[in-house]
């Protein structure tokens, strides 16, 4: 579901997970596409395109920035970036996009993105040489406030903003294991509100799409 980054970048500002410096993860994921999508050189669509990987293609994800909007990932002999969107993987049985719920519940490490990445996988490509024309990425930083209910449930809520676009993301877990994450953020281009429940079905309105 092709939702605009405007609306949902900020909105999904989930747990406040803090980030740390990109390494391999330990666990990797096997994945698949929900649409033709672009494998970008870093975590943005300033990067360039690296390859075009089709729908439905299964690949390995290695682990995602600390708001989850974008992660690190293999598709054959490339190595790159995709929109979270744009990314599902089977939990409890049925598949499901990876939202922050989710990648922690099945051990999608936080990584960052930095030169070290661009020198190890990028070397030889055409823009290999502009690193320093790319902007920096830097992790969002949200405020999080986390409420544990009598019987072990927990709710939490985070509010933050990445640059011009801002919003704010919850998610009720309850004490018997189910999830549900919803968010809503506002951008240059619009606003936007994704739910996601606790069987993985998923709901998005407003926003613009591309």
């Amino acid at each position: 579901m092709k939702v605009h980054r405007s609306c949902m970048v900020a909105a999904v500002l989930a747990l406040g997970i803090t980030a740390i410096l990109y390494q391999p993860a330990i666990a990797t994921v096997t994945s698949f596409t929900t649409a033709n999508v672009n494998l970008r050189a870093g975590p943005s669509t300033n990067y360039p395109v690296v390859h075009v990987i089709p729908a439905s293609a299964t690949i390995t994800a290695y682990g995602c920035v600390a708001d989850y909007a974008w992660c690190d990932i293999s598709y054959r002999e490339f190595r790159g970036w995709i929109s979270a969107p744009y990314l599902k993987t089977v939990y409890n049985g049925a598949p499901v996009v990876i939202t922050p719920a989710v990648a922690t519940a099945i051990g999608v490490s936080v990584v960052t993105f930095n030169r070290a990445y661009w020198e190890r996988y990028y070397v030889g490509y055409p823009w290999y040489g502009s690193w320093a024309s790319y902007p920096v990425y830097r992790a969002p930083v949200a405020h999080t406030r986390t409420v544990v209910g009598p019987r072990g449930g927990t709710a939490t809520r985070s509010l933050g903003c990445v640059g011009p676009r801002c919003g704010a993301a919850g998610s009720v877990n309850g004490a018997r294991g189910g999830t549900a994450v919803g968010a809503r953020g506002c951008g240059p281009r619009g606003c936007g509100s994704a739910v996601v429940g606790p069987r993985g079905n998923a709901r998005v309105r407003g926003g613009r799409f591309r």
